[in-house]
């Protein structure tokens, strides 16, 4: 998952913030802090834009698990984000399960792939955070 975050992110970098396996859909750059090294960490995600609000989802694909970046952002919940042509400082909120839903609703609109990643995650729901810029 590494080698593939770190190409994601140079293609982000490289083309404005365009990565082509995500077609037209918004990308951000999540500059987590981990929860037991402190290290910085970089994960690429698409977004949920609604005006000037933005939502992630930890969908890890569909996994039964929660990616290790959820368990960072519980830790450490300000980081900076990373988005085409600026960078800044935000909280992210995980929203309640039923709007953590609808937003995963909203964004499987997008793109279907997330209404496969509930039903493959079940019994797991699917945490969805709201960026706050501070």
């Amino acid at each position: 998952m590494t080698d593939f975050n770190a190409q994601v992110i140079e293609e982000f970098r490289a083309n404005n913030g365009k990565v082509e396996m995500f077609g037209d859909n918004p990308v951000i750059i999540l500059h987590t802090i981990g929860a037991k090294s402190g290290l910085v960490r970089e994960i690429p995600l698409v977004t949920l834009k609604d005006g000037d609000d933005r939502y992630i989802f930890a969908s890890k694909g569909g996994a039964t698990t929660n990616p290790d970046w959820y368990h960072n952002l519980k830790a450490n919940p300000e980081i900076d984000i990373e988005e085409p042509g600026e960078k800044y400082r935000a909280r992210l909120v995980e929203l309640p399960a039923d709007e953590a839903a609808a937003r995963i609703q909203e964004q499987a609109t997008f793109m279907p792939q997330f209404a496969e990643y509930v039903e493959t995650a079940a019994p797991r729901v699917i945490p969805a955070f709201k960026v706050e810029r501070i």
